[in-house]
């Protein structure tokens, strides 16, 4: 297969921001000069430790270690090749790409072609809501409040009746049976034939949150179809129904940008498409599953919740199935840092029917009457008790307790404790008691489940990588440390004699001297080469040198960080001046001042210190 010729390989990566790149995946926020950082998409964390580096296009998380560039990040998140994420990157900029020995692109393969057969049957569905056949399609939009603009805004479109109308339609477009099979677009009977998956239904596109379709979902519309009410894509190796969001890519900007951050979870696409309508545009909705704890993920790195001010705000019918999956999204929504709230409208009314009898404002009435989700699953623990007997209040306490025993927020948990004690009538003491002695009762099972994971997998500890961290503390460390990090972040920018001069000279702390090598060693004059420098480093002090290409760096803007790396490289090469004149100043003892070895040992002197002036002077 023919390989991308090196030069567009740089220059795609050259012309692309990866905070753009990173930014669709996890809300970014400033970190200091030409640094952002936000909740790594690698690993589980509340706290951020994601830091990415615009100018030098590098990422590291100082948590669990994953760091690299642009192409890396996008092979690791949507698990493409080097080359479909090269392709990926230069299709986003327009940007003609070129191959090796003149030969053609590659056939593009494996994921790239499933978002290529979604996106090429979301245009298709999008075409058929116009045709008369859709009619039934279009009805029931307009009776639900969704005009023409709304169905083009949410990509809603209409799988006709028939068996093959997707099918040939696709296969014309140069898509094979096996392709449409792997993206769940078409199905195969018990005798091998191959029929649309969708048929006389009307279609919402699935999206992940960069906006591209993996899936989609489908309602029937017509009495003689046999299937579900709902259909929706089954698992493909680009759709996880536990992992996306219907909505999330609409609803992504509004989100992190909200003051506070709010999420409203609703139950249904069209109550996602009702509250965007009506002005509540951070809806979202799960997609045939309940809401789950990796759900919980995706959220918290889009809402970047590092502190308790966020908010979501689940939706749920009033009925019992409701306060049923009211029920379940609690033990989930107990792992976000935000604040959690449930919204019911009083008549049980779902957002979208809300919208229709009541008008856009009810939607935003509804989401801004919620109650904290700890209030109301304590009403529901309780309501299932005649609090009008005594061992009634004692089974509700003893039902509600567990509840208000989880909130560890020792600030918030004595409030929870009156709010339940004036729900039953009881004495607050009473209320408090019982709820200490479950907590009690509890010990580790109240811990993080993934600290007792941690504490009790019996696996053994990782292995200590070489970081900040571990470097011995000195002056010397501190200045080795602090110059490799602006090389690294600004050397484009230091004096090219200054920096070649400080990058000679040997440091005195091995592991800050492995990452010297590398940076002296790279083509400096090549775009990109502090993160090429960052690959060359030798293990085990890679993850280091990942540290200090995205550190934050002391300084109050970009303009004040050259100067201090300048002066930075400058206290490298008069460290080694001092050193050797240190030397030499104890030769001069030992030998004959008239002698040749003197006379050198003398001239050496002074040009030293002639170099030492000219570099302060400089300063």
């Amino acid at each position: 297969m023919p390989r991308i010729r090196q030069a567009d390989v740089d220059e795609v990566k050259a012309r692309t921001n990866i905070a753009d790149i990173v930014g669709e995946r996890v809300a970014l926020k400033s970190a200091g000069v030409g640094s952002m950082k936000g909740l790594c998409p690698f690993h589980d964390e509340k706290s951020p430790s994601f830091h990415v580096r615009p100018q030098v296009g590098f990422y590291h998380c100082f948590g669990c270690g994953e760091s690299g560039d642009v192409y890396t990040f996008l092979r690791e998140m949507d698990h493409v090749s080097f080359t479909e994420a090269v392709e990926k990157l230069a299709g986003r900029i327009g940007y003609t790409l070129h191959y090796e020995d003149g030969g053609p692109a590659p056939e593009t393969s494996g994921r790239a072609r499933l978002f290529a057969a979604n996106a090429a049957a979301g245009e298709y569905f999008r075409s058929q809501l116009v045709s008369p056949e859709a009619e039934a399609a279009r009805r029931f939009l307009g009776e639900r409040g969704f005009d023409a603009g709304a169905a083009a805004h949410f990509g809603v479109g209409y799988a006709p009746k028939g068996w093959d109308h997707l099918l040939n339609a696709l296969t014309a477009k140069g898509f094979t049976r096996e392709e449409l099979t792997t993206a769940g677009l078409v199905s195969t009977n018990q005798r091998g034939g191959i029929y649309d998956r969708f048929r006389g239904r009307v279609m919402w596109p699935i999206r992940d949150v960069t906006g591209q379709t993996v899936g989609f979902g489908a309602r029937k519309l017509y009495d003689d179809d046999q299937g579900p009410k709902y259909l929706n894509t089954p698992e493909t190796p680009i759709y996880k129904k536990s992992q996306v969001l219907y909505g999330l890519d609409l609803a992504k900007r509004d989100i992190s940008r909200g003051d506070p951050r709010r999420v409203v979870v609703v139950e249904g696409y069209t109550d996602v498409m009702a509250c965007h309508l009506a002005g509540v545009t951070t809806a979202i909705a799960t997609c045939g599953t309940a809401f789950g704890s990796e759900h919980v993920t995706v959220l918290r790195r889009v809402m970047g919740d590092s502190s308790a001010s966020g908010e979501v705000v689940f939706t749920f019918d009033g009925d019992a199935a409701g306060q049923k999956a009211a029920i379940r999204a609690f033990t989930d929504a107990k792992s976000f840092n935000a604040q959690t709230f449930v919204a019911v409208a009083p008549d049980g009314l779902d957002p979208c029917d809300l919208r229709l009898q009541r008008g856009d404002g009810a939607v935003r009435t509804l989401v801004d009457h919620k109650v904290p989700m700890f209030e109301f699953v304590i009403d529901r623990a309780v309501s299932r008790f005649d609090l009008g007997t005594v061992e009634g209040r004692v089974g509700a306490l003893r039902s509600a307790a567990p509840i208000v025993a989880e909130i560890r927020d020792r600030l918030l948990r004595p409030g929870y404790e009156r709010v339940l004690a004036r729900r039953l009538g009881m004495d607050p003491t009473e209320v408090h008691g019982e709820v200490e002695r479950v907590a009690r009762q509890g010990g580790a099972d109240q811990r993080r489940p993934e600290a007792r994971t941690e504490a009790s997998d019996g696996q053994p500890a990782p292995a200590i990588r070489v970081s900040l961290a571990t470097l011995p503390r000195g002056t010397d460390t501190a200045i080795e440390r602090d110059a490799l990090t602006g090389i690294l972040q600004y050397g484009h920018r230091v004096e090219p004699d200054l920096l070649h001069r400080a990058l000679s000279l040997p440091f005195r702390t091995p592991a800050l001297e492995a990452v010297r090598v590398a940076v002296e060693a790279v083509d400096r004059s090549k775009i990109g080469w502090s993160v090429a420098a960052v690959e060359m480093v030798r293990e085990p002090y890679r993850s280091l040198a990942a540290e200090l290409i995205t550190r934050d760096f002391p300084a109050v803007n970009e303009e004040r960080a050259v100067v201090s790396v300048n002066d930075l490289c400058r206290r490298i090469v008069l460290r080694a001046i001092d050193a050797e004149k240190n030397e030499l100043l104890g030769a001069v003892q030992r030998v004959a001042p008239a002698s040749e070895e003197g006379r050198a040992v003398r001239m050496r002197l002074r040009d030293l210190d002639i170099d030492r002036r000219q570099l302060l002077d400089e300063a």
